[in-house]
C-alpha cells in the first residue's frame, strides 16, 4: 500500500463530495438563509448527519477494521461469519432504534434542540423534518459497515464516493423544488432519507466482492462480536469527538437564533480539510498498522505512524492560517447571496475563524486515535475524549450566557487541542509512537512553507480586495483564484526546501 496514493484516492472523492456540498450549501444559504426554517432544517440534518460522520468517517473502521482483518488472515469462510454475525446485529438494533426515536420524536428534538421549545412553529417543523431525515442514520450506518469492510480490502474510492449521492440528491432537489416556498425543506429532508438509501445499494454492489451476505434472526454472539461491540462504543465516541462537540454546540446554540445556522456553515468550510488531513489518513493507514502490528514489523509500524502525521500538519497547518487570515473573505465568497446577508456572514465568519484555530487538533485526533485503535485500544482514547468533551460542556455553558454562541467553537478549539496533547502522551508514555528525525526536519519545513504560504495568501486577498466585497456577484472567482495561487505556491515552496519529495508518491508501506 502507498499512503500517499491511498490517501490522494480517498481524497480526490471527498474533495468531490465537499465541493458538491458546499455548492449545496451555497443554495441552501440562498434559499433559506439562516431564519426560522433553515434552523429547524439543519437541526433535523444534524442528527442523522452527525451519525453519518461517526460511522461512515472512520469511527466504524476504528473497531471493526483491526477485528475483521484478524478474521481475513484465517480465510474468506471466516471473515464471512464474522461479518454476517455484525450485520445481522447492528441490522436489528438500527432498526429498533429509528422505530423508537420516530415514536418519540417530540422528546428527542426537545433534548437536541431544548432552544426550540418556546417557539411552537420551530418545533413543530424541526419535529416534523427530524421524522423525515431519521432513516437516513439507519441506511447510513448500514453503508458505513459496507465500507469497512472495503477499507479492510484497501479498497477506499466506492467508500469515498458514496457521499457524492447525498450531494447529488439535495443539490436536485433544491433546483427543482426552490419555488416552493417553505415546502422546501420538507422535500430536501425526503431527500436526504432516499440519498442514505442509495447510498447503501451503491456500496453493497461494490462490497459483494468480497462479503456475501446472508441474513439471519439467529443470533449467535460470539466471544469475537462481542469483543468488537464492546469497542464499537469507545471507538464512535473517541473518533468522532469532534463530532459530538459540534453536536452539543448545536444543543446550545439552539437557545440564539440564528445560531445553529451559524455555526453550520463555519463547520463546512473546515471539514473539507479535515476530511482528507484527519479522517482520510486515519482511514487509509488503520487496515496496514493492523497488520503489521499483528506480525509484530516495528520498523513499518514507526515509519507509517510518522508518515501519517506528517502528511496530517502538511496539509492541515497551511489550511489553518489560510481559514484564520481569510475567513470573512471565505464565507462571503462562498456563502453571501441571497438570504444569507452581511450579518450572516460576519457571524459565520466569526465561528469560522475560531474552528481554524483548532483544525490540526482535529486532524491530530483522528491520526493519534487511529494508532490506539490498530493496537486494539478504543478505551483510552474513549476516556480522554469523555475528559474533553466534558471541558467542551463546562467551557461553553459557563460563557454562552456572557458572550453567546461564538463560544461554542472556542471551546470546541480548546477541547479538542487538550485531547490530541493528552493522546500523544499516552502513545509515549506507553511507549506505541516516538518521533523519527526524518519527521522533525519535515515538521521544521513544512511550518516554514505554511507561514510563507499565509504571507502570500494575506497579499493575494489584498489585492483582490474591492473585488472580494459583500456586494460583488463574482467574488467566489477571485477567492477560487486566491486559493488556487495560495496552494501552488505552498506546494512549491515545499519542492524546493524539501518539505515534499516525489519520492514520497513511489513509497509502499
Amino acid at each position: 500500500m502507498n499512503l500517499l496514493k491511498s490517501t490522494g484516492t480517498f481524497g480526490f472523492y471527498t474533495i468531490i463530495s465537499r465541493l458538491l456540498g458546499y455548492l449545496r450549501d451555497i443554495l441552501i444559504a440562498i434559499f433559506l438563509g439562516t431564519g426560522m426554517l433553515a434552523d429547524a432544517f439543519f437541526v433535523a440534518f444534524r442528527i442523522p448527519n452527525t451519525f453519518r460522520r461517526l460511522f461512515a468517517e472512520g469511527t466504524f473502521n476504528a473497531a471493526f477494521v483491526p477485528s475483521y482483518s484478524s478474521e481475513i488472515i484465517k480465510g474468506k469462510k471466516q471473515s464471512n461469519k464474522f461479518a454476517n454475525d455484525i450485520f445481522n446485529l447492528l441490522f436489528l438494533g438500527l432498526l429498533f432504534l429509528t422505530i423508537i426515536i420516530e415514536i418519540f420524536m417530540p422528546a428527542f428534538v426537545s433534548i437536541i434542540a431544548p432552544g426550540f421549545v418556546g417557539d411552537l412553529e420551530k418545533m413543530e417543523v424541526a419535529i416534523n423534518l427530524t421524522r423525515i431525515t431519521f432513516p437516513f442514520l439507519f441506511f447510513i450506518c448500514l453503508a458505513s459497515f459496507f465500507s469497512a469492510i472495503l477499507n479492510s480490502h484497501n479498497k477506499f474510492a466506492a467508500a469515498a464516493a458514496a457521499p457524492i449521492i447525498l450531494n447529488i440528491v439535495l443539490i436536485l432537489v433544491l433546483i427543482f423544488s426552490r419555488s416552493l416556498g417553505d415546502q422546501l425543506v420538507y422535500y430536501l429532508s425526503y431527500g436526504v432519507s432516499l440519498a442514505g438509501f442509495l447510498q447503501l445499494i451503491f456500496l453493497y454492489k461494490y462490497v459483494s466482492k468480497y462479503y456475501s451476505l446472508k441474513f439471519s434472526f439467529e443470533l449467535k454472539v460470539s466471544n469475537k462480536v462481542k469483543f468488537f461491540f464492546k469497542k464499537l462504543l469507545p471507538s464512535i465516541f473517541s473518533s468522532g469527538v469532534t463530532q459530538i462537540n459540534i453536536l452539543i454546540g448545536t444543543i446550545i446554540a439552539s437557545f440564539q437564533a440564528s445560531a445553529v445556522s451559524y455555526l453550520y456553515y463555519a463547520d463546512r468550510i473546515y471539514q473539507i480539510n479535515l476530511a482528507i488531513a484527519g479522517i482520510a489518513i486515519g482511514v487509509v493507514i488503520l487496515p496496514q498498522l493492523s497488520k503489521h502490528i499483528q506480525s509484530r514489523k516495528k520498523n513499518k509500524i514507526l515509519f507509517i505512524q510518522n508518515k501519517a502525521l506528517e502528511l496530517s500538519l502538511f496539509l492541515s497547518l497551511p489550511a489553518t492560517i489560510a481559514l484564520i487570515i481569510g475567513s470573512e473573505q471565505i464565507i462571503s465568497a462562498l456563502f453571501g447571496y441571497g438570504s444569507f446577508n452581511e450579518n450572516s456572514v460576519s457571524n459565520s465568519s466569526l465561528a469560522l475563524y475560531y474552528f481554524a484555530l483548532g483544525l490540526p487538533a482535529f486532524a491530530l485526533i483522528k491520526v493519534f486515535s487511529s494508532f490506539f485503535f490498530a493496537n486494539h485500544d478504543t478505551k483510552t482514547p474513549f476516556y480522554i475524549s469523555l475528559i474533553s468533551v466534558l471541558v467542551n460542556i463546562f467551557i461553553s455553558l459557563y460563557y454562552f450566557s456572557e458572550i453567546g454562541f461564538i463560544i461554542i467553537p472556542i471551546a470546541t478549539s480548546i477541547s479538542s487541542w487538550f485531547n490530541s496533547i493528552l493522546l500523544f502522551l499516552f502513545l509515549k508514555n506507553r511507549q506505541l509512537f516516538y518521533f523519527n528525525q526524518i519527521f522533525l526536519i519535515k515538521f521544521i519545513k513544512i511550518i516554514f512553507a505554511s507561514i510563507m504560504m499565509g504571507l502570500f495568501f494575506n497579499f493575494m486577498l489584498n489585492f483582490f480586495q474591492n473585488e472580494l466585497t459583500f456586494n460583488q456577484s463574482i467574488k467566489s472567482f477571485y477567492l477560487v483564484l486566491c486559493v488556487i495561487l495560495g496552494l501552488l505556491f505552498y506546494l512549491i515552496v515545499c519542492y524546493f526546501i524539501k518539505a515534499f519529495q516525489m519520492n514520497d508518491i513511489k513509497l509502499k508501506y
